[in-house]
């Protein structure tokens, strides 16, 4: 190769070099700090994926206890009323949570024990969005109110 020609290549190669940089500045500057925003809406995509794969793998045990030959009526039995209730409570909580987002929060998850937790997407929650979400709950659900927590997320 010429020596004119490697000079060329060279100069354009540190040109390039040059405005990747620039654009690399630029583009860094025009990038705003993430928001709560961010960071709540990850904490319910989080816990819904976690949820749901909690719920995937008690499906699948019990799925294996059902279709094992060795299993005795009972167990297969014990096993299918398990997974119906499962269902039941994946139901449940699909329905109350779309009613809680219907009285106009952004969103929410709800977990089903011997409490019954509701995160809402809110930094502060009014007395009555208060009552407003355990009424629903417990419409819902037939708890009282003394076991329905309600937490804002932060």
């Amino acid at each position: 190769m010429k020596k004119r020609t490697k000079i060329i290549i060279l100069t354009v190669m540190i040109v390039l070099l040059g405005v990747t940089g620039y654009l690399n500045i630029v583009l860094n500057n025009s990038i705003t700090e993430p928001t709560n925003t961010t960071t709540t809406t990850s904490y319910f995509v989080s816990y819904r994926n976690d949820r749901e794969t909690s719920r995937d793998q008690q499906m699948l045990y019990l799925d294996a206890i059902i279709d094992n030959e060795n299993s005795t009526e009972e167990a297969v039995q014990n096993a299918e009323n398990q997974k119906l209730e499962l269902i039941a409570e994946m139901e449940k909580e699909l329905a109350v949570e779309g009613l809680i987002k219907a009285l106009g929060f952004s969103d929410c998850v709800i977990s089903i024990g011997e409490k019954i937790n509701v995160v809402v997407d809110s930094s502060e929650l009014t007395a009555g969005e208060v009552a407003q979400i355990k009424t629903t709950v417990m419409e819902q659900l037939g708890v009282e109110p003394k076991n329905i927590v309600v937490i804002p997320s932060v």
